[in-house]
C-alpha cells in the first residue's frame, strides 16, 4: 500500500468523521470528492491492464559470442480507452538485455512496438522471459501487474575464430587404405548395393539398380581412408585456472541499440576452459568445412562422446555442447587418453587441447602413437591465468615426443596462434556458424 493511499484513506476517514459531526455541506461535500477520487482511482488502476496484449518474437534462438542476438516486442491495447501508462518488465537471464520499457499515451485500438539488440559476451543457455505488465491510476494511489509466465530458451554458442590453416594441414594427416567397415555417413567409397531396408536415408537410395530390379536398392559405404579427428578437451577442475572478470555493458548504439562491432568479439574471459573451448570450436569448424570427419570427447561432471561426424549438423552438435560446458571433471587428462584411446584405429587423429602441466598425458600419447594414431596438442599456458605451475617439463617432453604443439596464453589471438603462427599481430576475423 502506497504513502499516497495511507494519506488519503486517513483525509477519508476525516472527512466523513468532520462532516458526520458537524452536519456541514461543505464537509459533505469534502467527504463526496475524496470518496470519488478513492473510487476512480481504483477502477482506472483496474482497467489499466484490462485488453493489453504483449507480444514478444525471437528471430533465432541461437546465438553465438560476438554476434547480436535480437527481438521485437509489441504492446497492443485491444480496447477503446486509452492507457496512461504500462510498464514492461522482462526478468531475462541474458546478460545486458534491456528488453523493459515504459509505454506511455498508449490510444484505443493501437500498439507501440520495439526492438532490443544485445551483443552476447558469454556462451550458454539463458531464458527469455518471464515478464511483468504494471499500471496504475494517475494518482498513484493504487498499482496493478500481470505476469506473463510464458518462457522461452536462448543458446549462445562459443565463438569460433576463422583459421586459414592449420598444422598439419588437412591435406597431409595421415591416410590408409579404405576400410571394410559400414559408415553410418556418405563417403566417396561406395562398397556395394543392397535392397533397402527400414531407416535407410532417402538420398542413399541408387536410382539406376532401382528401377533395374523393381526393389528399393541403397548404396553402402566403406570409412573414408583419411583420418577422422578427434577432440579431446581436458575438464579436470584440478587444471582449470581464472582471473577476476566482469562482464562488461555494451557500448550505448542509435536509438538505444548495442554499439558493439562483431570484430571485437574475442574478449574472452581471462580462463582457461574459455580459451580451450574457443580453440575447440575453431579447429573442428577447420576441418568440417573441409569435410573431414570430426568427432569430441571429455570427462566433466559426465562423460561425453559425440560420434564422428561430418558437415554442418555436427558443427551444431559440438557448438551445442560446448555451449554449456564446465570444468567440474574428476578424470586427470592421461587418465581420459588412456581410457578413451583404446576406441581410436590407425585412421584417427588426436586433438588434445588441456591446461594440464603434468606430462604424464604426453606419454599417453606417445603410447598410441605406436599403434598409428598421430596427435596435435594445443596448450592452454595455465600460469599465465593465475596458476603456479611451471609448464617447462612438459614443453620438453613435447619436443621430445616430436608431437606438434601450439601454446596459448592470456590475451592470444587465438585465430593467429593456430592459423598462422608465424604472424600474430593480425586480428582474427570472428566466424560465424
Amino acid at each position: 500500500m502506497s504513502t499516497r493511499l495511507l494519506f488519503l484513506l486517513a483525509a477519508l476517514v476525516a472527512a466523513w468523521g468532520f462532516a458526520l459531526n458537524s452536519g456541514r455541506p461543505l464537509a459533505f461535500n469534502l467527504a463526496y470528492l475524496l470518496s470519488g477520487i478513492l473510487a476512480l482511482s481504483y477502477i482506472w488502476s483496474w482497467t489499466s491492464t484490462r485488453a493489453i496484449h504483449i507480444n514478444r518474437s525471437t528471430r533465432a534462438r541461437r546465438s553465438q559470442v560476438g554476434q547480436h542476438f535480437e527481438e521485437s516486442f509489441e504492446v497492443r491495447n485491444h480496447g477503446r480507452i486509452p492507457k496512461l501508462w504500462l510498464e514492461v518488465r522482462d526478468f531475462s537471464t541474458v546478460p545486458f538485455h534491456g528488453a523493459s520499457r515504459v509505454v506511455s499515451h498508449l490510444q484505443g485500438r493501437a500498439h507501440h512496438r520495439w526492438q532490443v539488440r544485445t551483443y552476447c559476451q558469454q556462451r550458454g543457455y539463458y531464458r527469455l522471459g518471464p515478464m511483468r505488465l504494471l499500471s496504475g491510476d494517475p494518482l498513484g494511489l493504487f498499482s496493478i501487474d500481470q505476469t506473463l509466465s510464458q518462457t522461452s530458451d536462448l543458446i549462445v554458442y562459443p565463438a569460433t575464430v576463422t583459421l586459414s590453416a592449420f598444422q598439419p594441414p588437412a591435406a597431409d594427416l595421415a591416410g590408409g587404405e579404405a576400410l571394410n567397415r559400414r559408415a553410418q555417413y556418405i563417403t566417396t567409397n561406395v562398397s556395394g548395393i543392397r535392397e533397402y531396408a527400414p531407416g535407410d536415408s532417402f538420398n542413399r537410395i541408387h536410382w539406376l539398380s532401382t528401377a533395374r530390379t523393381g526393389r528399393l536398392m541403397t548404396r553402402e559405404f566403406e570409412l573414408d581412408p583419411s583420418a577422422d579427428i578427434w577432440l579431446f578437451l581436458d575438464l579436470h577442475s584440478r587444471t582449470a585456472h581464472s582471473l577476476p572478470w566482469r562482464l562488461t555493458p555494451p557500448e550505448a548504439g542509435v536509438f538505444g541499440l548495442s554499439g558493439r562491432r562483431r570484430d571485437d568479439a574475442l574478449q574472452l574471459a581471462p580462463s582457461t576452459l574459455e580459451y580451450a573451448v574457443t580453440a575447440a570450436a575453431s579447429i573442428a569448424r577447420y576441418f568440417l568445412l573441409r569435410n573431414r570427419a570430426v568427432g569430441l570427447i571429455w570427462h566433466g561432471s559426465q562423460r561425453y562422446l559425440l560420434q564422428i561426424d561430418r558437415g554442418e549438423r555436427q558443427m551444431r552438435k559440438m557448438l551445442e555442447a560446448l555451449a554449456v560446458v564446465s570444468a567440474e571433471g574428476s578424470i586427470t587428462f592421461d587418465q581420459l587418453i588412456v581410457t578413451e584411446g583404446v576406441r581410436l584405429n590407425r585412421n584417427d587423429m588426436i586433438l588434445a587441447i588441456t591446461s594440464d602441466p603434468d606430462p604424464a598425458w604426453v606419454r599417453a600419447l606417445r603410447e598410441i602413437r605406436r599403434r598409428g594414431v598421430h596427435s596435435v596438442a594445443v596448450v592452454i599456458d595455465g600460469s599465465t591465468f593465475g596458476g603456479q605451475e611451471s609448464y617447462a617439463e612438459l614443453t620438453h617432453e613435447l619436443a621430445l615426443s616430436n608431437i606438434p604443439t601450439y601454446q596459448v596464453q592470456r590475451g592470444d589471438d587465438i585465430g593467429a596462434v593456430l592459423g598462422r603462427p608465424n604472424n600474430g599481430d593480425q586480428r582474427p576475423e570472428v566466424a560465424s556458424i
